[in-house]
């Protein structure tokens, strides 16, 4: 008997959520997905954006806070595929080390002002020592996943070859990586006690800083909004089964109520940086499948 369900082409990384879903461990009786291989998954975030290359894709937050603010046909579902502590992602040479508060007027290399680590960096920068982004030069050398968005006046896309050896060189005073943070004793954290800092932080803010979430083309939830809803239970099912796991998004649950004080915290911080062209609500994020899931509850 042939497969009658409608089928998402679907793209999502390495992690134990992915890991359940592309298993065939949860099922759905109003949808299939079709798993596209994409390594590293930031390489599906542009083309989600630009050209709705997938129907649902795991997708960095900011990317998609700014692909909505700039009105790309996409929306955001309640489900985080990624989260993490991130003070200690920004580092310094350990022979000559920065202290964080002094900071303004230095020098800091980032993949791209809009990555999603380098704007949990800022955030933080701005909370624990009241650096603005401005007051500091950053060095880039990629351009955002939306092509609309330009970088501030303080942002300079001139840097070449790799951080590592950037920061080696001098070239830049510090540094901020994601997953692929240097190992050893080369470099040390700018930001003094960053692991005691993020425990402070998840206690005071109920979560762990969002890095990814699941984006869903606007077109697939009008043609198909059943097998989007079942998308979306197969995801909370994937988290489910994944919760026994170490990744840094059991911190940070899943789930409309749950994510929309964060979403407002993390537009507004967005915004302040300068990187929405105007501010944006969790009413508005994730206004599309709250509708959709009020129709088909």
């Amino acid at each position: 008997m042939s497969d009658t369900r409608p089928q998402l082409r679907a793209a999502f990384g390495n992690h134990p959520i992915g890991d359940v879903l592309r298993s065939g461990a949860v099922d759905d009786p109003r949808v299939r997905l079709a798993h596209e291989a994409v390594s590293p998954i930031h390489k599906a975030f542009a083309p989600m954006v630009t050209d709705q290359a997938y129907d649902v894709s795991e997708l960095a937050i900011v990317t998609g806070l700014q692909a909505i603010g700039y009105d790309h046909p996409i929306t955001l579902m309640p489900v985080v595929l990624a989260a993490r502590f991130q003070r200690g992602c920004l580092v310094t040479r350990s022979a000559d080390p920065i202290d964080a508060r002094h900071l303004r007027g230095r020098r800091v290399g980032v993949r791209a002002y809009t990555q999603t680590t380098g704007f949990w960096v800022r955030t933080h920068l701005a909370e624990d020592y009241r650096i603005a982004s401005q007051d500091v030069a950053w060095v880039t050398q990629n351009p955002a996943h939306v092509p609309e968005y330009q970088d501030p006046t303080f942002v300079e896309r001139t840097l070449r070859g790799s951080l590592e050896d950037a920061l080696r060189a001098g070239q830049i005073d510090a540094a901020i990586f994601g997953n692929d943070l240097p190992v050893g004793d080369e470099f040390v954290p700018v930001i003094d006690r960053p692991d005691e800092r993020d425990r402070e932080w998840f206690g005071a803010n109920g979560y762990a800083p969002i890095n990814h979430l699941v984006a869903v083309s606007t077109s697939v939830i009008d043609a198909h909004p059943e097998a989007v809803v079942g998308a979306l239970d197969l995801l909370v099912r994937a988290e489910e089964l994944a919760a026994g796991c170490t990744d840094g998004a059991r911190l940070t649950m899943s789930g409309l109520e749950r994510l929309r004080g964060p979403v407002d915290a993390i537009a507004r911080a967005c915004y302040d940086q300068g990187m929405l062209p105007r501010p944006l609500s969790s009413d508005e994020v994730f206004g599309p499948i709250t509708d959709l899931l009020a129709q088909h509850s």
